[in-house]
């Protein structure tokens, strides 16, 4: 089934204008300097939620970055998809990335002969990571929040895309995520709880929870 499902994401339901789009969403280094400048905005201007959906987020990702890179993936060890598998398509933006999307894409069709993994697979850190946000930002701000899935979402999908992970590495990525967003989200309000009150009465008096509504 993981394989069957790969090879239609990966070699049928495909198109120019799809390998553009999910190629650019897969790539990380594209990316990073426009969320450390959002970063860097929400902390300098954004308001207490913001701020402490922002903290509490980057603990969560490190977090889900240690348990799935350093952790799960070394003991699960997984050959990626373009590793093993004959006929899978490797895709990825020409350097640099904020130059390569301008580029035609890099393809390249594996031969499925590696022995020993490169960079593990099982589970997906862009999974991980994206769910967690995406879970905490649900419950951070719940009126748009929600919207943060989609994504979230379109990570996981692209990542199946590209060839770099195999459907049930995104799936345990995502599960991964969601679990550790409440697990670091509980974890930050019960010592804000504990040690707000002793470091700043006043802020603690007027937001008793990081939430702002005590409903954690």
């Amino acid at each position: 089934m993981d394989q069957k499902l790969l090879f239609l994401i990966n070699r049928e339901w495909i198109g120019p204008v799809l390998d553009r789009v999910m190629t650019a969403v897969s790539s990380s280094a594209l990316w990073k300097w426009p969320f450390v400048a959002l970063l860097i905005a929400v902390l300098v201007r954004g308001g207490f939620r913001a701020r402490a959906f922002t903290a509490v987020a980057l603990v969560a990702v490190l977090l889900c970055d240690s348990v799935a890179g350093y952790g799960i993936k070394r003991a699960v060890g997984r050959l990626r998809p373009h590793e093993s598998e004959f006929g899978v398509r490797k895709l990825s933006l020409a350097d640099p990335p904020w130059r390569g999307i301008f580029q035609p894409v890099h393809e390249e069709i594996s031969l499925g002969n590696t022995t020993e993994p490169k960079r593990r697979s099982f589970p997906s850190n862009h999974s991980a990571n994206t769910a967690c946000v995406a879970l905490l930002a649900a419950i951070f701000f719940r009126r748009f929040g929600w919207l943060a899935f989609f994504p979230a979402l379109l990570v996981a999908y692209s990542r199946v895309y590209t060839g770099a992970h195999w459907p049930s590495d995104v799936l345990g990525g995502i599960a991964l995520g969601l679990g550790v967003a409440m697990l670091a989200l509980l974890l930050a309000e019960s010592l804000w709880r504990r040690f707000a009150p002793r470091i700043s009465p006043a802020l603690a008096a007027r937001r008793p929870s990081l939430l702002g509504d005590g409903s954690i």
